[in-house]
């Protein structure tokens, strides 16, 4: 597994002013981060600056985070767990291996998103939403002779084989937010039949859910399933895609945020959680990280290239039980056995 470590650079010390006091952090603070490489960069350096505190960060998928928080929780080599999918970080609470917070900053989250996971307690706090759908290349699709896409549906015919991709959800939080929609769309039984007919257009499953959005702005594929902030960054930068909705509607991703449990910096790691759940921080991620979720900070400024949760035709995404350990295991089991092994 080949991770990238990026170690923020240390500024001069600044007072906090806490609930107890002034008080001034320092020390170190290490991050798994599974949002993308620019957004864990910029939000690292901006909170190592801003408190003096020396951080670095560990840049993985969230299911392979999960993989790697479980694997260490006898001796935690991290001590907070920031972005990517909520599923596996409710997982995370459910297996003990989370450390409970109720960050001040919380009163100014969207009320709904305020202790999404499924064990309740505050074991994980969400720091944006993002959509799911997919995007396509219209210079590609227009070479092909091929039409764009509006539904799910319209994936598994057969003009559009080898001209799609999506990341695997055994490494992907994307992945899994994906493989649940169809579940809560259409049921188990026709949802698994919908992937078995999606795997014959299926180029390539990518290890990273951001991966797809990359490699289809590159004229790699003419359609990348995933999350369409990250169709908008691409698009924004002068790839000819288009962001499509799907007709039958869709879910989306919570962005986590998390203290492991046994954290070495536990004071840094509550800090932490609190500046990513701040206005500052929340506006920093696309105004220097270029990410374009939807805000949960009520009072901080949405990027104009973000989408607008009013006029989407969005499921009701049941965190609860598809965040849930036995439901999220069982789920990608089954695709293993009888979507990619093709059984």
């Amino acid at each position: 597994m080949k991770v990238t470590l990026i170690s923020a650079l240390v500024a001069s010390g600044v007072a906090l002013a806490s609930l107890s006091g002034a008080a001034h952090a320092k020390g170190r603070l290490v991050i798994y981060c599974s949002a993308t490489n620019e957004m864990c960069e910029v939000e690292a350096k901006a909170f190592g600056d801003k408190y003096d505190v020396k951080t670095s960060f560990i840049r993985n998928g969230s299911g392979s985070t999960l993989a790697k928080v479980d694997a260490e929780k006898k001796n935690p080599q991290a001590d907070v767990w920031y972005g990517g999918t909520l599923d596996p970080q409710s997982q995370a609470g459910e297996m003990g291996l989370l450390q409970p917070y109720v960050s001040p900053n919380l009163s100014q989250i969207m009320e709904k998103f305020r202790d999404p996971a499924k064990l309740k307690g505050n074991y994980s706090s969400a720091v944006y939403v993002g959509i799911l759908g997919f995007g396509v290349n219209t210079q590609r699709l227009k070479e092909k002779n091929l039409p764009i896409p509006q539904c799910w549906k319209d994936l598994t015919k057969p003009e559009y084989k080898g001209e799609i991709q999506i990341a695997d959800p055994q490494s992907s939080g994307t992945a899994y937010t994906a493989l649940a929609t169809f579940v809560q769309l259409w049921g188990e039984d026709q949802a698994f039949d919908y992937l078995k007919q999606l795997n014959g257009n299926i180029s390539q499953y990518t290890k990273s859910g951001i991966a797809p959005s990359r490699n289809t702005a590159r004229g790699e594929s003419a359609i990348g399933i995933g999350f369409l902030h990250d169709y908008s960054l691409e698009k924004e930068q002068g790839a000819p895609l288009e962001l499509i909705s799907p007709c039958e509607g869709t879910g989306y991703e919570i962005g986590g945020i998390s203290i492991l449990k046994g954290a070495r910096n536990l004071d840094n790691a509550k800090l932490f959680v609190d500046w990513a759940l701040s206005k500052e921080a929340q506006e920093l991620s696309w105004k220097k990280g270029k990410s374009y979720q939807i805000l949960t900070n009520t009072t901080a400024e949405t990027s104009p290239n973000s989408l607008k949760l009013d006029g989407l035709k969005l499921i009701n995404y049941d965190m609860d039980k598809y965040g849930s350990s036995d439901v999220r295991k069982a789920l990608i089991s089954k695709w293993v056995t009888d979507v990619k092994m093709g059984k």
